[in-house]
């Protein structure tokens, strides 16, 4: 690891003139406008007048939201070869412009389901090239003693979308009608994703010597999955993901079932996203300075409380209160992943691994807004579910307390 940042560069991670910090804004404007953020804090908005209008079930309307995530797990690794092997702006911008044209065309939706799931299909297959994992590569050539930081400010795009694209996605549907607002929205998507996702790159030095790096900078894909720590972490991500894609899903349609009215539904998905901004930046504060998966270990607690108030809250304090405390965790949670990566196993196949780790993530949420769906049909309420989800959520945390110790002879020492 010495070899690819120095002091001269650690010591360049603490300027703000440092050009990787102008990488990380730039990749963390893109995700604001990405699959991680545009479609997953956007779909609970949709879901209800969506269900409204063709009469579908929300059980197969959710359904959608699991084929995306289903293509996003079959599509992850795939894409995590193609970024180790190639800069990453190659696959991103091609990804954004796709992406944002296919959301936008959701605003010509039929009453056919199979036309909602086509394109949501074509949303996941291109998912991750405009999410964290496309970026996440291109930062870790960049930081070493800042790494927390650096993932920390890139997923606050996400959190960012998080608080602001409900609101404003509910204002759209108002005022414009839920067909004005795809359009809107996957217009946004081009207008800003891809001036910045141009700006995306690697380190200089090492995007020019990536053969040479390939030999001696960590752990191969092989050696990545024959690691213990790695199914710990594919795990972890499994359980979490169950338990927060159902929850972000429905919570606004969970709210206003109880009499909470659809800006409420809107402003405690908002209060999600503020909590998962805070989350983010504070972890990614605590991860350069204390032991991860500790870090990960609280995250997720908290996040298992936020479900298990989540499960019985009847006014809008308390489900603000529930998304905020499931916002910081799931926030936090999302900084740990790619730094323990990067911890144990290097940059050698770091968007490899790491994409594996997303189709775990992937997949496991495509079952949960579908369960949550099935299980709204079958009762006519979320609650016991989401008891169960919380506990779900608290055992996974326990399982970070599993991961061995590291340090930076150990990450290269993997190899």
């Amino acid at each position: 690891m010495t070899m690819l940042h120095g002091n001269d560069s650690s010591r360049d991670e603490d300027s703000i003139r440092y050009k990787g910090w102008r990488v990380v804004g730039a990749a963390s404007a893109c995700v604001f406008v990405s699959f991680a953020s545009l479609l997953v804090y956007t779909f609970g908005i949709f879901l209800k007048p969506l269900t409204a209008e063709f009469g579908w079930s929300r059980e197969g309307a959710s359904a959608a939201f699991g084929v995306a995530a289903l293509a996003v797990a079959a599509c992850s690794p795939p894409l995590g070869l193609l970024l180790d092997r190639y800069p990453a702006r190659r696959i991103i911008m091609p990804s954004l412009a796709v992406f944002g044209l296919a959301f936008a065309s959701l605003g010509l939706l039929t009453n056919h389901l199979w036309h909602l799931y086509v394109v949501f299909l074509v949303l996941g297959i291109v998912g991750n090239g405009t999410a964290h994992l496309a970026y996440s590569r291109a930062l870790a050539t960049w930081f070493d003693r800042r790494r927390g930081t650096a993932f920390a400010l890139l997923m606050t795009g996400g959190a960012l979308g998080a608080i602001v694209l409900p609101a404003f996605t509910e204002m759209l549907i108002r005022v414009e009608g839920w067909r004005a607002a795809f359009a809107i929205l996957g217009a946004m998507v081009l207008g800003v994703g891809l001036p910045l996702g141009w700006r995306v790159r690697e380190r200089d030095a090492i995007a020019k010597t990536r053969v040479e790096l390939a030999n001696v900078a960590g752990a191969t894909v092989r050696e990545g999955l024959r690691s213990g720590s790695f199914w710990i972490i594919v795990a972890v991500l499994f359980c979490v993901s169950i338990s927060q894609n159902g929850a972000i899903t429905h919570l606004s349609a969970l709210l206003t079932d109880r009499g909470i009215s659809p800006e409420g539904g809107a402003l405690a998905a908002s209060a999600m996203g503020v909590a998962i901004l805070v989350g983010r930046v504070i972890t990614g504060w605590l991860l350069d300075r204390f032991f991860a998966p500790r870090v990960g270990f609280v995250l997720l607690l908290i996040s298992a409380l936020g479900a298990y108030v989540l499960a019985s809250a009847r006014s809008m304090t308390m489900g603000v209160a529930a998304a905020a405390m499931i916002g910081f965790g799931m926030g936090g949670e999302g900084d740990v992943t790619p730094y323990l990566l990067a911890k144990y196993f290097g940059v050698r196949s770091f968007s490899t691994l790491y994409g594996v780790t997303w189709t775990a993530y992937a997949f496991a949420g495509a079952i949960g807004p579908m369960i949550m769906g099935k299980a709204f049909d079958a009762t006519g309420s979320y609650e016991t579910l989401l008891v169960e989800l919380a506990v779900l959520t608290a055992v996974s945390g326990g399982l970070m307390l599993l991961l061995p110790r590291y340090s930076e002879a150990h990450a290269v020492a993997v190899a």
